[in-house]
């Protein structure tokens, strides 16, 4: 039965299939060429012209009370992108009708869609905000668009929450009753946008609709969607790699090449064509239970819809084009960039003790460019190397570091990961490093508690010898970053993010990014102000092919081994065949297809 659906949609999709593609792609292309790139350049110059370089927890409070005119206007961006979101989907749902009843002209769905907009009133867009929130679970097989995709949470937040049984259970609670609530409010938007239903009427209706068990044969259908979206990606993927393997074998350097520039291609377009069609499947199982009438139909088509089609397939001819030279690039290896390998913590697959001696002696010998370590300032106004802001976890002393001296600190032994050793001040790691020839990226964390001379003291006392052995300085803190700056400007101090929210922007050297939320476009404007990004904290082989295929200039891991085989396979490996199956695996993903 339901095979039977997916085959009768499947026919709707191949009648119409041009009229999908121009939609989706449409849509594709004014979000990454216009809506995305327009909103942050808006947040920079918003901020830049209130002379404020970020925007995160430790200044939020800053910008409310001391820039408001800033704040309200952030505010207001932010229900413009709501209102925008909420535009896209509207003219997929619209699109997507009108094309069923062979009725598409752009004139029709700006109409439309101006018609859904007038009737949004602040107290609608706060529930879209929720709505949006809660059917994000389901964006990937129904709702995807480039920018509802930038809506994430960071990686260190979720691997944070499962490393105790309470914020796990937490994390787990939290997921269940989000999908909760986006099953039963799934009919929310198609009831607002075709059923010219307001906000909170759509989602009684929906609730109402999804009550007892209803809501599973939807549920199911979707699932089984995207079983069937993988299975045909995943022979397609291994169909174009065999070909290009056996390929391979024959003699010639070039006609292996241009098939692989073709393959490469051809799975671009493949899987682009393939997410098309399954957004489409997607809307009318979706569909079906609203019995939403279509659309009268009419006699002939409208020739402007033919005249958008022209366009936007030259558009998408040009992105092919792009995509082409992109992929000679990749291919041929023109875009291979070793990032230097950087310790997190000082420790490679759990060699030791965070920040401690031990641990540095032996990865010393694993030869990473950088080994990353903590400083917090102590009591008596010193330096020990240290991540937490409390001894706890690492000691079992329920203490901070500013309510001991140096000395008091350096005695204590510190387990983890089955290893012992001591705490040991920045001086003691210093001389260490010196002595290995190790350069060190040194974080300084900042607390209340700190003295106003810290930053003072501590490039008095440790400049020199980071300028001589060319080390680099890193903080979460914008402050230090900007203190630094204007104490010692020769020093490179990079800034860390924990999420990518705007245009790299700052007197930093440099950026140290989550990489969860990092992309190809943040680092290519950090480059052109040639100012380097590093990526943080990646332990999976996989990414780090990924970030070196964004052009990071950095990778910050717990497993500096395993980073130095990354990038040699990475850059070494002659195969095309290969070269295309770590795209598949590591860089490819849905809407890539301008990558």
């Amino acid at each position: 039965m339901i095979l039977k659906e997916f085959a009768g949609y499947t026919r709707e999709f191949r009648r119409h299939w041009l009229e999908y593609l121009m939609l989706f792609l449409s849509l594709d292309l004014l979000n990454q060429f216009v809506i995305i790139p327009l909103f942050r350049y808006i947040t920079t110059f918003v901020l830049q012209a209130g002379a404020i370089p970020f925007v995160s927890y430790q200044n939020i409070i800053t910008i409310i009370t001391t820039h408001t005119v800033v704040f309200i206007i952030l505010i207001i961006e932010l229900l413009l992108l709501l209102v925008m979101i909420y535009a896209q989907f509207a003219y997929l749902l619209h699109g997507v009708r009108a094309i069923y009843s062979k009725n598409l002209t752009l004139k029709n769905s700006f109409k439309q869609i101006w018609q859904n907009i007038k009737k949004i009133r602040l107290g609608s867009l706060l529930l879209l905000a929720l709505y949006f929130l809660l059917v994000i679970p389901f964006a990937d097989i129904v709702f995807r668009t480039p920018l509802l995709a930038k809506i994430q949470i960071p990686e260190f937040i979720l691997d944070y929450m499962t490393r105790t049984p309470i914020l796990l259970t937490i994390l787990i609670v939290f997921y269940v009753v989000v999908l909760f609530f986006g099953v039963r409010l799934l009919f929310t938007l198609p009831l607002m946008v075709l059923g010219q239903k307001k906000t909170r009427t759509a989602m009684k209706k929906s609730w109402q609709l999804t009550k007892g068990m209803q809501w599973w044969p939807i549920i199911w259908r979707l699932f089984l969607l995207a079983v069937f979206v993988s299975v045909i990606l995943t022979v397609f993927y291994l169909a174009v790699y065999g070909m290009q393997l056996l390929w391979d074998l024959l003699p010639g350097k070039y006609p292996a090449l241009i098939l692989a520039i073709a393959n490469l291609s051809l799975i671009q377009i493949g899987s682009e064509l393939v997410f098309i069609w399954s957004g489409v499947i997607a809307l009318f199982i979706i569909f079906a239970p609203l019995k939403i009438v279509p659309m009268e139909e009419k006699t002939a088509k409208n020739h402007a819809s033919k005249k958008l089609i022209s366009f936007v397939s030259i558009i998408f001819g040009l992105i092919v084009i792009t995509s082409i030279v992109t992929n000679i690039m990749y291919l041929v290896g023109v875009n291979a960039h070793a990032p230097v390998v950087i310790s997190h913590r000082g420790v490679d697959n759990k060699n030791g003790v965070q920040n401690t001696l031990e641990a540095l002696r032996k990865t010393a010998k694993e030869k990473p460019d950088y080994v990353e370590i903590d400083l917090h300032e102590t009591k008596d106004k010193q330096f020990i190397v240290l991540h937490d802001e409390n001894l706890q976890k690492l000691t079992g002393i329920n203490k901070a570091p500013h309510e001991l001296t140096l000395a008091e600190i350096t005695k204590l032994t510190a387990k983890e990961d089955g290893h012992q050793a001591k705490l040991v001040s920045f001086d003691q790691y210093l001389k260490e490093a010196k002595k290995l020839h190790q350069k060190l990226l040194i974080e300084v964390k900042t607390t209340p508690n700190d003295s106003k001379k810290m930053l003072q003291q501590f490039n008095k006392k440790y400049a020199k010898t980071i300028l001589q052995n060319k080390y680099q300085v890193q903080s979460l803190d914008y402050r230090v970053v900007e203190s630094l700056h204007q104490i010692n400007p020769k020093l490179d101090v990079f800034y860390i993010q924990p999420y990518n929210f705007m245009y790299p922007h700052s007197v930093a050297d440099g950026y140290s990014m989550e990489y969860s939320t990092l992309n190809s476009d943040f680092i290519w404007q950090a480059h052109l102000q040639h100012h380097p990004v590093y990526a943080w904290t990646i332990n999976d082989e996989k990414l780090m092919k990924k970030m070196m295929y964004e052009q990071v200039d950095g990778l910050i891991t717990d497993r500096v081994k395993l980073a130095k085989k990354a990038i040699q396979e990475f850059q070494d490996d002659s195969s095309y065949a290969n070269r295309i199956l770590n795209y598949v695996t590591v860089v490819h993903m849905p809407n890539d297809l301008e990558a």
